[in-house]
């Protein structure tokens, strides 16, 4: 989906925060739909994306921690990159993809319902 008039715009990033960009289109109609439902939670996993989004003190946690098995990496653009999961209220999730050479957050997943990866691999 491209930005058009009326759409927020993101400050961009300063300081040690992390950029924080799309990685898919699902992500953006996702994310729409997590504003709509969790407003406060959302913004606290954007900020915490923008500036402790990896491993580090106090991680991981019940709310925020690396996925694991074959989940735990994801490819973007070519690379394959370590992938994390925020959980923004009790069925909402953010997965993104933690770019620490570019400082970047590749943001896969978002939505008030799992994944359809993990719906995946619960069928299997």
């Amino acid at each position: 989906m491209s930005p058009k008039r009326g759409d927020p715009v993101a400050p961009p990033a300063i300081g040690g925060e992390w950029e924080i960009r799309f990685g898919t289109t699902e992500a953006v109609k996702g994310r729409h739909e997590l504003e709509a439902a969790a407003r406060g939670n959302l913004r606290k996993a954007w900020e915490t994306m923008r500036t402790d989004p990896g491993p580090g003190p106090g991680k991981p946690t019940s709310r925020h921690h690396q996925l694991k098995g074959v989940l735990a990496h994801g490819t973007h653009q070519g690379r394959s990159l370590p992938r994390w999961q925020l959980e923004v209220t009790g069925a909402a999730r953010v997965w993104y993809l933690l770019d620490e050479p570019r400082r970047t957050v590749w943001v896969q997943h978002a939505g008030v319902g799992h994944s359809e990866q993990t719906d995946q691999l619960q069928a299997v």
